[in-house]
């Protein structure tokens, strides 16, 4: 197999396309949180502040914490959307498969000769070939 051919197949895979489209749809959600947070989130949290400096201005010695608080507003943010679309979903929806009642197991019956179990509908048994009745 040539390595173009490899390279089709493994990107025709569905993991592969899903987690593209993941990637891409993930850092437009990144970009709205981060327009949320800067253009809404931040400015309201200036107005409670006491300083008359804009949020990405604020500094504590040299260190730009109006800058790191955004982030970190972006990151929490991001996290609590990911944990409650994801893991939570995730969580509901294997709930679910466990709750689905298993399939009936097929009629069974014991032979009176070996005592193993077998098929209800069995006319022989396939442990010790002894004819059965029935």
């Amino acid at each position: 197999m040539s390595l173009v051919q490899e390279f089709k197949a493994f990107v025709a895979k569905g993991n592969v396309v899903d987690l593209a489209i993941a990637v891409v749809v993930g850092g437009a959600f990144g970009e709205i949180v981060k327009a949320f947070v800067n253009g809404i989130v931040m400015p309201l949290v200036s107005y409670v502040m006491p300083a008359n400096m804009v949020w990405e201005q604020w500094t504590l010695g040299k260190l730009r914490i109006g800058l790191v608080l955004g982030a970190t507003l972006n990151f929490l943010i991001i996290a609590g959307v990911v944990f409650l679309v994801l893991v939570k979903a995730l969580a509901i929806i294997m709930r679910k498969k466990e709750e689905a009642p298993a399939p009936d197991a097929p009629p069974t019956k014991t032979c009176p000769e070996c005592l193993e179990t077998i098929p209800a509908a069995a006319t022989r048994c396939k442990f010790c070939t002894s004819k059965l009745e029935g």
